[in-house]
Formats: structure tokens, C-alpha cells, sequence
């Protein structure tokens, strides 16, 4: 990428830039992937000057875990900032983002050429709606126009974080807007989690190695666990997290897409409309899995979230849910997809795990003639790697049988300071135009078809309280 690029970040003031972005930019940088003239565009509510937005950047930087890249090509912080710039301006006003347009066209002007610009939304998702219309209104979404069919500069593109909407409602809504406003190639919405080198790693896994992908299926799957564990309680989340909770903020998103990665079908070629297309049929398959438990859902909340910060004091959100989805295809009739997620649980982890069926004649002491099962798990964080349980005879006279793991492990098997931030892949294929790690209005409608299955499911379902630390397993 060598053609002269503005990117402008809504919100750049907020959580998101800070932990994530700031630090993701400057290693691109550092790694040469940026282009020679670049324009980083601060945008917020904040008074800001430009030094002061400087500032802020390098402390994130500084305050960022220590990751050294191998091959820098430029490797100066003051040097990085220096394509930085501070935007004051009130997102919900038009006359703010008409100065902004002013200003992108003043920098044009400079570069004497229709510059590449990259728009990303790092605010509430409560302000996406008003940040598209004002976009629109201010005439931002509009690509300039190749001065010549050799011209590749010119394209506009926005990066939208997650969630998309509240409801199935509001994200068709706010999914009719970006399309009025942007064509579908430029419209990348963000899932970050689909940009982790183990949830890649998933297809990759599958299909590579025939001895897995020929036992894909419901005659040698038993059952699938997918969990998102965080040992974190919502802390100064509070605000955004309350009428949100745990099924909107990780599982329409995160668990669903890895869902998608697991059950999908293969694709005839790498493109991201294949991939994504095959990831849609799937979502469109799944539902809840209907069991003699009513379905198979739990809902749950911690004990003193009611006393968090800006949480309603009756408030009803789950902190904590687990329920059972099918996919109802040849491939996986009849296999249980259960997906488990939760706030303040004694184990932080987040991976997946595939239970193939039992054995039914073993070669070992009656003791041990009980089915031995295999699990084959992806381990996303926070330990990257993919592992595999088989059994073997114990060394001795006895016929004993134990199990022992075969492993993968992305720290000790390979240099963890050449891979790459989830945030870094989603800012680098946005500036590529890649849309394979990012979800299309198929997924995202998909997605949100399941989660109200679910929602509409469990009103009837009692709030389970549950101790700060428990076990995932006692909260049922």
C-alpha cells in the first residue's frame, strides 16, 4: 500500500483507541505496513490540541505490553506522531462534520490527489446512527473520482465496531443506512475475535488435515462446547453493559461466528464472499436445540452486580448464560452446539471443544472397557494453541488405559513476536479492503434471528444468581 491514506477515528479519546488502536497503528508502522504519507485524524467531544492527542497516543503506546517486531523499518515514536492530528468535534453535530469534510478536501488539495480514507466508528453503539447520518450529510461517504483509469486512489471505507444493534430491529435499521450510504465492499464490520490466530486457525485446521475434516459430522461428533469465560466483572462498563448483557455483548457475535468456523461447509475457493457466504448458511440453519430442560437455557447474573456503577437497581441483564443450539443440516442433525458465557466466573478462558463419540469396544481391562472419548480443542486465549486428547496403554502388566494430549502451542512452537494483534489484522485488512475476517448483512441478520430465538425463549427463564468466582458448571 503506497498511496497516500486519511484515517479518521470517531471516539479517539475513548477506552478502544487507548488499549487497542493506538498500539495496533504504531506497530504497523513500525513493521513498514502503513503507507509512506499517512494522516491520522483524531475525532472527539474533548478540547483537545493536537500535541495533547499526541500525547495520549504515546502513552498508550508506552503503556501497551512490550511486543517487539523482528524486521522494523521505522521505529520512532516522535517520528509516527507526527502524522497525527486532533478533530474537535461534537458527533451529533452537522456543522462539526462539514469542518471535517473541509478539512480532508484542504488535505487533498495538498497532496494534489483523491487520497484513500478509512473511517472508523470507536464510540458507543448508541451513536452510530447519528455518526452515519452526519457522515452522510457532510458528504464523507461520497469516494472521490479517479483522475484516470491507472488511478487507484480515491476509495472511502468505514470499520464498524460491534455490536450491530440492540435488536434485530435496529440492526436492520442501521444496516439500511450504511447501504444507502456505502456499497457493500465498503462497509467492514468489525468481529475482531474472527481475526485471533486460533479462530483462524480453524479452517485452516480443518481442512489441511483430512483425518479431522473425514470425521466432521454428526456420525463421529457427539456434542460441541463453545466458551467465552471472563473472570472480570463488567467493572466501569456498567453503563454500557446494563440492557446489554452477556448474550448481545459476546454471543451474537464471537460465539455464533466461531460456531459458523466449526459447522461450516467447505468453500470452493479462499474469497471472502465464498467464506462468508458459507458462514452465512450456516447461521441461517441454526436454532435452538430443543431438549427435555426447555431448550436447554440458563440465565444468570452475579451477586452485587445491581450495586455496579450506572446498573439499574431491578436490573434483569445477564451476566451469565449457556443454552444448546442445532444446526439443522444432513452434517450436524442431531449434534448439540452448547454455548457458554459469563462474567465474574472462577476461569478466564475462552475455547472450543469438539467431544467425538465415544468408543464401544476397547482393547484394555474391564475396568476401563467404559467408552474413551477424544476431544479435539481450540484454545483461544489464554493459552493460543489447538489440542487433542487420545488414550493409550499404561507402561506395566495391567491392561490400563489413560489419556495423554497431543498439543499445539502458539508461544512455545512458534515466535509470538512476529504475530500479529487481532486489532492489527482488523486495521490492516480494512486498509487491504480483505473483508474475509469481517461479517456481511447475511451473518449479522443471521446472527440476530438466533439471539431473539433465544431471548424470546428464556422470558420465561428465572434469574439464576451466582457467587463472584463460581464455577461455570454450579450455575444452573
Amino acid at each position: 500500500m503506497t498511496e497516500p491514506l486519511i484515517l479518521t477515528i470517531f471516539g479517539v479519546t475513548g477506552d478502544l483507541y487507548r488499549t487497542k488502536l493506538a498500539r495496533s497503528l504504531y506497530r504497523l508502522y513500525s513493521e513498514g505496513l502503513l503507507p509512506e504519507d499517512f494522516l491520522i485524524i483524531g475525532f472527539a467531544r474533548r478540547p483537545f490540541t493536537d500535541e495533547e492527542f499526541r500525547v495520549l497516543t504515546r502513552e498508550a503506546i508506552e503503556n501497551s505490553p512490550p511486543r517487539l517486531s523482528i524486521n522494523n523499518k521505522n521505529n520512532s515514536v516522535e517520528e509516527f506522531l507526527e502524522h497525527f492530528r486532533y478533530v474537535q468535534g461534537n458527533l451529533e453535530s452537522e456543522e462539526d462534520f462539514t469542518n471535517l469534510g473541509q478539512l480532508l478536501l484542504k488535505e487533498d488539495e495538498r497532496q494534489g490527489i483523491c487520497t484513500n480514507k478509512l473511517f472508523y466508528l470507536a464510540t458507543q453503539p448508541s451513536l452510530y446512527a447519528t455518526i452515519l447520518q452526519n457522515i452522510a450529510t457532510a458528504g464523507l461517504a461520497i469516494p472521490c473520482v479517479p483522475k484516470s483509469s491507472q488511478d487507484t486512489t480515491g476509495w472511502t471505507r468505514i470499520l464498524v465496531e460491534k455490536p450491530f444493534g440492540k435488536n434485530i430491529e435496529e440492526a436492520e435499521r442501521l444496516d439500511e443506512m450504511l447501504g444507502e450510504l456505502f456499497g457493500e465492499s465498503q462497509i467492514f464490520r468489525i468481529d475482531h475475535y474472527l481475526a485471533k490466530e486460533t479462530v483462524q486457525n480453524i479452517l485452516t485446521f480443518r481442512f489441511s488435515n483430512n483425518v479431522f475434516e473425514s470425521l466432521w459430522n454428526n456420525k463421529a461428533i457427539e456434542r460441541v462446547h463453545i466458551i467465552f469465560h471472563e473472570s472480570k466483572t463488567v467493572g466501569t462498563r456498567g453503563g454500557f453493559y446494563d440492557g446489554i448483557g452477556a448474550l448481545r455483548d459476546v454471543g451474537q457475535n464471537h460465539m455464533l461466528q466461531m460456531l459458523a468456523l466449526l459447522a461450516m461447509e467447505p468453500s470452493k475457493d479462499m474469497s471472502a464472499d465464498t467464506i462468508r457466504a458459507a458462514r452465512a448458511a450456516v447461521l441461517e440453519q441454526t436454532h435452538l436445540f430443543k431438549t427435555d430442560r426447555g431448550g436447554g437455557v440458563v440465565r444468570g447474573q452475579y451477586e452485587g452486580y445491581l450495586q455496579e456503577s450506572q446498573v439499574g437497581p431491578d436490573s434483569q441483564t445477564e451476566t451469565f448464560f449457556r443454552v444448546i443450539l442445532g444446526v439443522n443440516n444432513e452434517r450436524w442433525k442431531g449434534v448439540p452446539f452448547e454455548l457458554e458465557s459469563g462474567k465474574a466466573v472462577a476461569e478466564a478462558r475462552v475455547s472450543l471443544h469438539i467431544y467425538f463419540k465415544g468408543t464401544t469396544k476397547c482393547n484394555c481391562a474391564i475396568s476401563h472397557s467404559e467408552g474413551h472419548q477424544n476431544i479435539l480443542t481450540f484454545d483461544v486465549q489464554p493459552n493460543e494453541g489447538i489440542r487433542f486428547r487420545f488414550w493409550f496403554k499404561r507402561p506395566g502388566f495391567h491392561s490400563s488405559v489413560e489419556p495423554q494430549e497431543l498439543s499445539f502451542n502458539y508461544a512455545r512452537e512458534t515466535n509470538m513476536e512476529m504475530s500479529h494483534d487481532a486489532y492489527e489484522r482488523v486495521l490492516y485488512d480494512g486498509l487491504k479492503g480483505d473483508q474475509t475476517l469481517f461479517t456481511n448483512t447475511k451473518e449479522i441478520m443471521a446472527e440476530w434471528r438466533v439471539v431473539t430465538e433465544i431471548i424470546d425463549t428464556w422470558q420465561s427463564v428465572p434469574l439464576t444468581l451466582y457467587s463472584k468466582g463460581s464455577r461455570a458448571e454450579e450455575i444452573v
